[in-house]
């Protein structure tokens, strides 16, 4: 609106000035026509002596007039003046980590080289990938590498129009244009008048046209330059064609110490001897998470102990079903990367993740025995087929920063907020229950709760007695590894669990299997590893059976009925030590 009538003001002066010329040149000729009409001869004829004198002096005055009207063909009247951005002066809430430093250097290096046009920063939602941008767009603007920084946050739905408008507000340029290839003409030729401009598009979740947004790069620009964020790394790569990525990664467990007690130490409280302990294992639930930690210790300020206490549960514990209290941000930002996964598969993928019994580190082989029994890979006949389907899933799911690397050759690991929020998500939408390193509450047994569950997740958990039936009528994967390896699972405990695909039953001692395992006539994949094996000749009796993993468990003696499991693609017997004998054509009758 003022950008407005600042135009129609600069329009009405430029108006003024050039309408009060003409009238002065306009009231001369007027006075010079009135003396001509002083003529002789009663007018009949006109005074040459007069109109002699009067040319003349026309002569003189119209030089300086001319030259005024000259003068006053201005381009502009007045400069439109582009204030100093509020976020490219003000640097709070940077902190400068040591992890970070070299990241940091390599990039402001990159944006250095002539040769490189566009950048790529990726890394998980929350991480600090948008802190870390604006402070290079500081340093580098403070070091004139860029006459000019151009600042865009990108809409999950990309908005041109919207977009060419903050370029063009950052650049103090006003848009009249209506169509999108008007504006983007305009904003080419204007940034093409700055010898160096660094633009940087923050947070893009897929493809964007630079030409559509009009801004020039490479051989249109030389100088110009594009920095790019992103939670993928495939949208950078692939999809933007980005010459360098960088990868921004958690925090150390020292920096996220410092940050959190920077956070907090406004009220100075975690002085307080009852709260350092406390303050201390919030700081570590938050795994490493800027977002997590920035906001989690902001609302902590100034609370009593209870209410610490009660945060820390919560992290500990978080909501099954919604994303809520003190890690309510850090989850919604993780929500959304999970949204925007393209096809079924690799949200399906990320939510067996994390019902995978594993503290950070979680084994390919085990995504592959889990995913082959609940069918999540399509049209596959042999477990190197299931392999090629599974590891471009995780690769993907690593490049959107929803997994992460391992330094376990054939593993992967997931941050524990991702897989809180993955769990929450799953819990939700597909009703299912899990637990880690907690006694298991009697609310697992309700009734109402267990008719609609696909999915038990019981990781570590006190579970003083188990019912004599669950009555699961849709569950689908089933995860114990109890604290106690010898709780006693009841003979008819797995009656009620007809569509049962995956049965993982980890470190139990097992002497006899429960005789209603039989009825699970349509499991594909069980695991029995690190377990005290006994008779487990029932197995023979899964027909559907395609995944028996063993491994590392005190099996002596493989029984013969394992022979009549025709459909079995793989036989799991990975550091059995104490193996001694294999029944003749056992293996050789395997599929």
């Amino acid at each position: 609106m003022l950008k407005e009538k600042g135009r129609r003001l600069n329009k009405m002066l430029k108006s003024g000035a050039n309408k009060i010329i003409d009238e002065a040149v306009k009231s001369i000729e007027g006075a010079d026509r009135a003396k001509i009409k002083n003529q002789c001869f009663k007018g009949l004829c006109p005074n040459l002596k007069v109109q002699y004198q009067l040319s003349e002096k026309a002569a003189r005055e119209a030089k300086p007039v001319a030259g005024l009207h000259e003068t006053g063909k201005f381009h502009k009247v007045s400069y439109h003046i582009n204030p100093e951005k509020i976020w490219l002066t003000l640097s709070k809430g940077y902190q400068a980590f040591d992890s970070r430093i070299s990241t940091f250097k390599d990039i402001t290096n990159a944006l250095s080289n002539p040769s490189v046009d566009m950048i790529g920063i990726c890394g998980m939602g929350g991480i600090g990938k948008t802190m870390l941008v604006k402070e290079i767009a500081r340093q580098v603007k403070g070091h004139k590498l860029f006459d000019e920084v151009v600042f865009v946050d990108v809409p999950q739905i990309p908005d041109i129009k919207k977009m060419q408008g903050q370029i063009a507000d950052e650049l103090g340029l006003f848009l009249c244009e209506e169509s999108e290839s008007g504006r983007a003409r305009r904003l080419y030729a204007r940034m093409k008048e700055e010898k160096k401009i660094l633009v940087i598009l923050d947070d893009i979740w897929a493809r964007l046209d630079l030409e559509t947004l009009g801004i020039p790069l490479g051989d249109e620009h030389k100088g110009c330059k594009v920095l790019l964020t992103s939670r993928s790394r495939g949208v950078l790569s692939r999809e933007m064609d980005s010459e360098i990525n960088f990868l921004v990664g958690i925090l150390s467990q020292e920096e996220s110490w410092s940050l959190f007690q920077k956070m907090v130490a406004e009220g100075d409280c975690i002085r307080n001897h009852d709260l350092q302990s406390l303050a201390v294992a919030i700081a570590k639930e938050c795994a490493g998470l800027p977002i997590a930690i920035v906001t989690i210790a902001k609302a902590l300020r100034e609370e009593n102990l209870f209410e610490w206490k009660n945060a820390l549960l919560e992290l500990k514990r978080p909501s099954w079903r919604n994303f809520s209290g003190v890690q309510a941000a850090a989850c919604s930002t993780i929500e959304l990367s999970f949204n925007f996964l393209t096809g079924e598969d690799l949200k399906s993928t990320l939510l067996l993740c994390s019902l995978m019994g594993y503290t950070y580190h979680a084994s390919m082989l085990d995504l592959l025995k889990y995913g082959m029994g609940m069918g999540l890979f399509k049209d596959v006949n042999t477990m190197e087929e299931a392999r090629d389907r599974a590891c471009p899933l995780v690769h993907k799911l690593k490049a959107c920063s929803l997994l992460l690397d391992s330094h376990i050759s054939e593993m992967f690991a997931m941050h524990d907020i991702v897989r809180d929020v993955a769990i929450s998500i799953a819990s939700r939408d597909q009703h299912v229950f899990t637990m880690r390193n907690h006694v298991v509450p009697q609310e697992w047994l309700d009734k109402d709760t267990l008719k609609f569950c696909t999915a038990i997740s019981l990781h570590k958990c006190d579970v003083n007695e188990l019912p004599e039936e669950l009555e699961c009528p849709q569950l689908k994967f089933f995860y114990m590894y109890p604290k106690d390896p010898a709780l006693k699972i009841p003979d008819k405990f797995f009656a009620g669990m007809i569509e049962l695909r995956v049965l993982d039953l980890t470190k139990m001692h097992l002497l006899s299997l429960p005789s209603s395992l039989h009825l699970l006539v349509n499991l594909r994949t069980l695991c029995l590893d690190q377990s005290v094996l006994g008779d487990i000749a029932v197995i023979g009796e899964l027909k559907q059976l395609e995944i028996l993993s063993l491994s590392s468990s005190d099996i002596e003696h493989l029984p013969r009925e394992i022979g009549r499991l025709s459909k079995l693609r793989l036989l799991d017997l990975t550091n059995c030590s104490k193996l001694k004998s294999i029944p003749p054509n056992v293996l050789s009758s395997l599929s």
